[in-house]
């Protein structure tokens, strides 16, 4: 369940959108885009467009800047019209000064753009001819062809920000004609019955069995092209957005982009959000080049986030979509602001917490703070080049590989054979915070790297442990200089095995065996009867399982007394992944049970255990 104030957030900005559908005059976090009257062909932008075949859209996760978080927000003096009134050329370009001049050499490029930019101060939209956004001209007196071309005279790009569907506002009884078009009107593109799309249903689903479809999808590509944008984020995308159902199933409009920006010429990177649905992640890694995967981490408060509502749900919510991150398309958990104390609403910790997190996990570093009044902590936060490596290194994004309580490690391997390794505290409180190099794999010494302090922490036997604050992080890069570790292997699916309950053996193609143990609930058990170790001692056993969303199972040996701890989500059912779990054993043969209690398990492979 989220947490109310995720909750009521969340029900504010769909209320707010609603009463503008009504007809209201209040601002609404809805989004869209547009053309001004004298760009209703759209010129050619005179910034010299990426030649096709450069460097590939989203080979690394991008950084850049994004207006939404400072849209939402009440802190004083940075909405002063009303809600999201922040959002006018004059500010763009301000704040695109301060990303050229404090975080451009550090690879920030993007300003994005994001929903308003449209719509007047009382949220009533504009749109062109064709049923395509225009620029509201008191937001943006210039239009947004003069704005991307002041941001790419800078040497940065321009982003941009659409809603899924055709907006209510533009169907225009059905008769706009669509750009480039003789037959082809509104009418032509969507349902008969009107049916309502997007997170906020403030759009009508666009239906692409029509030939007139593609035709608008490509009209409004062909726009924001011509302007010279080179990201593009589409807003209210499902099956996610808090919406299900086949009138909020968005696949077919983020297809109908992605070849719209190709039909255009123009690299341009496809964004796609918000809190997308992890059952189609093979879907948005086809057809985009990143995706959020959970909701706004804004609070819409008096600060721009808020620890509670919602940076801390990332540690949950992350791990599910680790594996399909890559080169091309990857995880996006929402904007970094760390910039500012005043502005954040964050303790230094839980700042330094969230800016580890996401470069740790690959997402892209897009700031919401205003970048004028960065503090001296913040700036150091964004600019830290080891952190920023970090995140643009090759390889897999980092996941849990230990979670005892609120004690979190995090690590991914390096392709020097060191390892990243993260440490969280989760808690209320100051803890000590253990990484074992078992769950890395590797026995023995290793040389220990502070990142965020730039200093060497030496050698270390087996581990380190450190003192964490409370919503803390350390950062190591860890380099093995012992052995690799050996293991036996056990199959959860062994007749030798006890399962009691509803647990039964299931076929699993991504298992090892291609089998596993699931339906562990209400009481479940499975026992792995024969698990034999030449010493006593404390072993980090490593259990590979599938798991939708995040599960506890109650892991004990020899009888004794169920420890709960808790599996984060793999991706999916079908999908394996595994986290190291200390289990104390005896020298000879001993039990392993894993027990679902009175909750949901996850299904489990198979145990690995060291040979110490």
């Amino acid at each position: 369940m989220r947490p109310p104030t995720r909750t009521a957030a969340r029900t504010l900005r769909a209320a707010l959108v609603l009463a503008v559908t009504a007809g209201l005059a209040v601002a609404v976090p809805t989004t869209a885009q547009g053309q001004g009257p004298a760009e209703a062909t759209g010129a050619v932008s005179t910034a010299p467009a990426a030649a096709t075949g450069g460097t590939a859209v989203a080979e690394k996760p991008y950084r850049g800047w994004s207006s939404w978080s400072l849209q939402t927000t009440s802190y004083p003096g940075v909405n002063p019209r009303g809600n999201y009134s922040f959002l006018t050329e004059s500010n763009v370009n301000r704040q695109t000064d301060a990303l050229a001049s404090k975080l451009k050499r550090f690879g920030y490029e993007y300003v994005n753009i994001d929903a308003g930019w449209w719509r007047g101060w009382d949220w009533t939209p504009e749109f062109d001819a064709y049923a395509r956004q225009r620029p509201d001209t008191e937001r943006f007196p210039s239009g947004m062809k003069a704005v991307a071309d002041r941001i790419h005279g800078k040497g940065l790009k321009a982003g941009i920000y659409l809603p899924v569907g055709l907006e209510k506002e533009a169907y225009g009884e059905g008769e706009p004609r669509i750009w480039n078009t003789d037959d082809c009107t509104t009418r032509d593109i969507v349902h008969g019955d009107l049916r309502t799309t997007n997170g906020w249903d403030s759009s009508y689903k666009i239906d692409f069995s029509k030939p007139c479809a593609q035709k608008y999808i490509d009209s409004q590509a062909r726009l924001i092209a011509d302007w010279g944008y080179d990201f593009l984020k589409l807003d209210g995308v499902g099956p996610g957005s808090f919406k299900s159902g086949d009138n909020y199933d968005n696949r077919a409009d983020v297809a109908a982009w992605q070849q719209a920006i190709k039909n255009t010429g123009r690299p341009i990177h496809l964004e796609i959000s918000w809190s997308l649905d992890i059952d189609y992640a093979e879907d948005w890694q086809a057809t985009s080049n990143g995706w959020r995967v959970d909701t706004d981490v804004e609070c819409y408060c008096n600060t721009l986030v808020s620890w509670e509502n919602s940076v801390e749900d990332r540690w949950r919510d992350t791990p599910g979509w680790t594996r399909y991150a890559g080169p091309g398309g990857w995880n996006d958990l929402d904007a970094i602001n760390v910039g500012s104390a005043a502005m954040s609403g964050l303790t230094k910790a839980e700042r330094q917490s969230y800016m580890t997190l996401w470069a740790i996990a690959k997402s892209p570093l897009y700031s919401g703070d205003d970048l004028t009044q960065l503090d001296d902590y913040g700036l150091s936060l964004m600019t830290n080049r080891d952190v920023l490596e970090i995140n643009q290194r090759p390889g897999r994004p980092a996941k849990p590989v230990t979670s005892v309580g609120d004690e979190q490690v995090w690590a991914s391997g390096n392709p020097d054979g060191s390892y990243t390794v993260a440490l969280f505290n989760q808690g209320d409180s100051p803890s000590p915070v253990t990484a074992d190099w078992q769950a890395l794999g590797f026995t023995g010494q290793a040389s220990v790297r502070d990142v965020w302090n730039r200093e060497s922490l030496g050698r270390h036997k087996d581990g380190i442990t450190q003192a964490v604050p409370a919503h803390g992080s350390r950062l190591f890069t860890v380099t093995p200089q012992g052995a690799e570790l050996r293991t036996t292997g056990y199959e959860a699916e062994s007749p030798d095995n006890v399962l009691t309950g509803s647990a039964a053996v299931a076929g699993c193609d991504e298992c090892s065996g291609a089998r596993k143990v699931g339906n562990l609930y209400t009481g479940s058990t499975l026992r792995f009867t024969d698990v034999v170790v030449g010493k006593a001692g404390r072993y980090l056993v490593k259990v590979a399982y599938t798991s939708r969303d995040p599960r506890p199972v109650g892991v004990s040996a020899n009888g004794k007394a169920p420890v709960a701890t808790a599996f984060p989500a793999t991706g999916g059912w079908s999908a394996v992944d595994s986290i190291s779990v200390p289990v104390t054993l005896k020298a000879g043969s001993n039990t392993v049970t894993f027990d679902s209690g009175d909750g949901y398990a996850p299904d489990i492979d198979r145990i690995d255990v060291p040979r110490l």
